[in-house]
Formats: structure tokens, C-alpha cells, sequence
């Protein structure tokens, strides 16, 4: 696999909905990693409480400060709250790369699914509202768990990276590679990402069966 991918070092990093376990989880492994984090919620005194949490000098603010003082954009928010979200942040976003890791599903007594959205992906959604933002899918099955666990040194994963806009592909496969143990893998352009998200339904089953955190790795590459 190519290795030709820029130095992100110097990103800063902003994760709406950054007080959820995922968000937090990302949010801890860039702060460890030396980026600044910025860590929003709709709440500022939830996101600075969160941001203490995970320390590493990560800042926590309301979404729309997040939104404009972060170089790179992690959209981390329930599914439910996606789209309002993201238009009211929408003047904020627009130039800059936006990573949803959103995954739209449901869960009734026979697990979690997969749910029909009209755009054809959370991701597909993120760009219809953010004409004027990079949108690129990513970081879909990375264990909240494992990230938040400080005993867990590398976490084991391969991590797709879809969109249409090869630079900020090739940025957000970089970022991922500055948690130890991941690698961003270009997956194909954004209208993949049905696939990607709804498969986070069959790892809650993976997971739920054998009691683990199962990612994903990629063979070959």
C-alpha cells in the first residue's frame, strides 16, 4: 500500500458531538497523538467537562465555535440529530474538510439494522446539506471501547476512507494513521458509503456474539 499521504501533524481537530463515547474516544486518541482537539457539544460546559475528561490540552466549546476554529471537522453526533446539526453549522463548515462517522441505524429485539436514508448514506446526507464543505466518510467501526481504554495501546484496525475529493481523502487517511495500530484505506467515492455505515450493524453482531470489539482489516493491501 502507497504510503505517499501528507503530514498532518499540524491539524487541528474538531469533533461535533465530541461527548458521546466515540467522539470522546477519538478525541482522546488525536489529543495523545499531539494534535489540538477541540471537543464540541450543544452544550459548552458538557464539552468542557468531556474535554477535561480525556485531558492531552483538548478544548471543549459549543459546536458552532468547534465548527470554525477546527482545521479538520469529525461530524460524531446521534443519527437523529444529523441533518439539523449540520445546517446550522453550515456557513462555519463550508471550505473545510468534514469526516462523518455517523451510522444510521435502529435496534429492536433482534439487534441493530441498518435504516434507509433518503440521500442514500449519513455521509451522501452531509454533502447535500454542506455544498461548500469536502465531505469524506471515515472512522464507521472503530470501537468507542478500545479508544477509551488507556490500557490499550494500538488499536487494531483498518479504516475506510471514502469521498471524491482525493486530497481530502488522502488527509483523512493520514489522520488515521496517527493512532497507533490504525491505517486509513481509500474505499471508493462517497456514494459507497451506504454499505460502509450499515455495516456497523453486522460488527454490533460480531461483537455482541463472541463478547469482543471487532474491527475491521483488509487483506492485501
Amino acid at each position: 500500500m502507497s504510503t505517499d499521504l501528507p503530514d498532518v501533524g499540524g491539524l487541528s481537530i474538531g469533533i461535533l458531538g465530541g461527548t458521546g463515547d466515540q467522539g470522546k474516544g477519538l478525541a482522546r486518541r488525536f489529543a495523545l497523538a499531539g494534535h489540538t482537539v477541540w471537543i464540541g457539544s450543544r452544550s459548552e460546559e458538557r464539552a468542557r467537562e468531556a474535554a477535561a475528561s480525556i485531558g492531552g490540552g483538548a478544548r471543549g466549546a459549543d459546536n458552532a465555535t468547534v465548527a470554525a476554529e477546527a482545521d479538520v471537522v469529525i461530524v460524531a453526533v446521534p443519527w437523529d440529530g444529523h441533518k439539523a446539526t449540520l445546517e446550522a453549522l453550515r456557513a462555519e463548515l463550508t471550505g473545510k474538510i468534514v469526516v462523518d462517522c455517523v451510522n444510521p441505524l435502529g435496534f429492536d429485539k433482534q439487534g441493530a439494522y441498518a435504516l434507509p436514508v433518503e440521500e442514500g448514506s449519513a455521509a451522501q446526507q452531509a454533502a447535500a446539506v454542506l455544498p461548500g464543505s469536502r465531505v469524506v466518510a471515515a472512522f464507521h467501526h472503530v470501537s468507542a471501547v478500545l479508544l477509551l481504554d488507556p490500557e490499550v495501546e494500538k488499536v487494531d484496525l483498518d479504516v475506510l476512507v471514502l469521498g471524491d475529493d482525493r486530497e481530502a481523502t488522502d488527509t483523512v487517511q493520514a489522520l488515521a494513521g496517527r493512532i497507533p495500530g490504525v491505517r486509513g484505506v481509500y474505499g471508493g467515492r462517497l456514494r459507497n458509503a451506504h454499505q460502509v455505515e450499515a455495516l456497523t450493524a453486522n460488527l454490533i453482531s460480531v461483537n455482541r456474539r463472541y463478547k469482543a470489539h471487532a474491527g475491521l482489516r483488509l487483506t492485501d493491501v
